[in-house]
């Protein structure tokens, strides 16, 4: 039995951590709740479908939960959809105390 929760444990944390399919997503979330007024799953559908970027609210779920990779246009698009730089995306780790993003590093 211990082994069995051992073994389950690392297969969790495997798909949880080590399987990431995107480094993105937690940035994409996070810049969706801290903008005000914040910005909904469903509104960034729609700012990425007036940029010309197809992704539903499934695939963008996916996105932010490490599920689905994302393409370096979809990349750009996210970004100029969220008012943020690509390479805060990609790189940013500038938050201050309360977790929220630095506004200066994100644009």
């Amino acid at each position: 039995m211990l082994v069995e929760n051992i073994l389950l444990w690392n297969i969790q944390y495997y798909f949880l951590v080590v399987e990431s399919r995107n480094i993105v997503g937690p940035r994409i979330r996070q810049a969706r709740r801290v903008a005000k007024p914040g910005i909904t799953q469903r509104d960034l559908v729609a700012r990425l479908q007036v940029l010309g970027m197809m992704i539903d609210q499934s695939g963008l779920s996916k996105i932010e939960n490490g599920q689905r990779p994302v393409s370096d246009i979809e990349v750009v698009a996210l970004a100029k959809a969220l008012k943020v730089s690509p390479a805060w995306l990609l790189e940013g780790d500038n938050t201050c105390s309360t977790g929220e993003p630095d506004k200066s590093s994100m644009v």
